[in-house]
């Protein structure tokens, strides 16, 4: 669990392991490469890195909100696809943020 990082369940809302992080970035960084390589999206290399721990960090506290939020008391709102859209905003806000003061974009 991503608060403790204590073993629990497989498919427990919160849970990370070893191989879903390291899909994470892999994941993030294929994006990221080939938006800067094929499509022309990411200008630098420097863009893609920051890119790449944008999404990876955006994934770690989508876990911290399953595993804080999701299924709590009074969070039925709380769905996987406002998490997934959260997750999204979250990467988007420090990709943007971290462009901006690191690359002057």
């Amino acid at each position: 669990l991503i608060t403790n990082l204590k073993p629990v369940p497989r498919g427990t809302e919160g849970a990370i392991s070893l191989e879903g992080t390291l899909a994470s970035v892999v994941g993030g960084l294929s994006l990221a490469v080939y938006a800067y390589l094929v499509v022309g999206l990411i200008p630098t290399l420097q863009s893609v890195g920051i890119a790449t721990f944008a999404a990876f960090f955006a994934t770690m506290v989508e876990s911290l909100i399953g595993a804080t939020l999701q299924e709590k008391e009074g969070m039925g709102w709380m769905t996987n696809e406002v998490v997934n859209f959260l997750n999204t905003l979250i990467g988007a806000v420090v990709a943007m943020t971290l462009g901006v003061m690191m690359l002057g974009m």
